[in-house]
Order: structure tokens, then C-alpha cells, then sequence
């Protein structure tokens, strides 16, 4: 017998292609259009809302039966910005650039429809070990997007990934260069974000006819 059964493994696997969390349920657009001309960005910040997803279902899970109804979304806001500020200061102490570069973001995290929606619906209802897998589920298909828009957009507005020039050099003419490519600066604002993301979509929708709204 598996570590996971079939209806635990669907925690994790159903957020990644069929109930996307970005793509399907369309929550946490904003982070997605913000943060992602940067491909390193978009991974700190998948990682970030792991952390904060996965924990933060785990602890509401065990506080579900002493949480009062009429306070719960105060306790919800109360766990997530705790756990935001652990990650800002980690980002601030190990990552500095990269914490400004993330800027408000990281404190944005707080008000992220896909957390505060996981606690409400899904571990306010559920065990500490299928809240577990509900967040790092739902965290991974926020992830799986931001990396693919981060990384078309760095690598056709850059021309680098992660930094490093994978297309040659723009200044002496090399590599792709040579032939005339030049990089497109459009793809570094937030409205390519947004086509990148519908491209996804639709190749996502074309894929599977029934994910298409009638």
C-alpha cells in the first residue's frame, strides 16, 4: 500500500492540471502578474506561499474545534501574517536584494484568496494531514504557473534565466543576438504577465474540453 491513498494523492495532483488554483479558480492573480518578469522572484515567492500554505493549514487544522465561528477569519489572518512575517525576515536576513525585490509582495501574501480560501473551505474541515497535502497541493499548482510565466517572460524580455544570459550577449552581438533577435522588452510589464497566463489557459482549455464554461 502507497504512503498516499488515491484520495490523498488527488490533494496534490488535482491543483497542478485540472483545479489550478490560478488558472481554473482564478486567485492569487495578482502575485502572478507582479513578480514574475524574474524567474528567481517567482520560485522565492512559490516557495513563500508553500511554506506559509502548508503550515498555515496544518495549524488551523489543529485549532478547528476550539476556534470560535464568529472570530475565525481574525484567527486565520492572525496565523497567516505570523507565518508571512517569519518568511519576510528569513527573506531579509539570507536574501536581501531579492527581498526588495519581492517588495510588498511578500507582505501581500496576507490577503492571498488562495490561502485564506484553502484555511476556509478545506482546514477548517479537515485533519492535519490531508490539510497538509490540500496546501502543499494547492501551493504547487500556484507555483507550477508562476515558474512557467516567470520564465518565458525573463527569458524572452532578458534574454537570461535565473540571471545567467542563455541567449548570448545583446551588447557584443552573440549567440541568437547575432542573428538579429533583440529582446522584448513587453514581456518585463505586468500586462504580458496576464497574455502569458491566458495563453496557459487556453492551452490548458484546449487540452481538456471540459474545464471550458459553457
Amino acid at each position: 500500500m502507497g504512503l498516499l491513498s488515491k484520495k490523498d494523492a488527488k490533494l496534490i495532483t488535482d491543483p497542478l492540471a485540472d483545479n489550478n488554483p490560478i488558472t481554473i479558480q482564478v486567485l492569487g492573480i495578482c502575485s502572478a502578474l507582479a513578480i514574475t518578469a524574474d524567474l528567481k522572484a517567482s520560485i522565492v515567492m512559490s516557495i513563500a506561499v508553500m511554506f506559509v500554505l502548508g503550515l498555515g493549514n496544518v495549524v488551523i487544522s489543529l485549532m478547528r474545534n476550539i476556534i470560535p465561528s464568529k472570530i475565525r477569519i481574525i484567527v486565520q489572518l492572525i496565523v497567516v501574517a505570523t507565518l508571512v512575517i517569519i518568511v519576510d525576515i528569513i527573506l531579509k536576513a539570507f536574501a536581501y536584494e531579492l527581498s526588495k525585490t519581492l517588495s510588498v509582495f511578500v507582505g501581500l501574501i496576507i490577503t492571498n484568496c488562495i490561502i485564506m480560501g484553502r484555511f476556509e473551505a478545506f482546514a477548517l474541515a479537515n485533519g492535519p494531514w490531508r490539510s497538509f497535502l490540500d496546501g502543499i497541493g494547492n501551493s504547487a499548482g500556484y507555483a507550477f504557473i508562476l515558474i512557467i510565466v516567470g520564465f518565458f517572460r525573463e527569458l524572452l524580455g532578458s534574454g537570461t534565466l535565473l540571471g545567467i544570459k542563455v541567449l548570448g550577449d545583446p551588447i557584443e552581438k552573440t549567440g541568437v543576438y547575432a542573428y538579429g533577435y533583440e529582446n522584448n522588452g513587453f514581456m518585463l510589464l505586468a500586462p504580458m504577465a496576464l497574455i502569458t497566463l491566458g495563453v496557459i489557459i487556453w492551452v490548458q482549455r484546449s487540452r481538456n474540453k471540459a474545464l471550458i464554461e459553457n
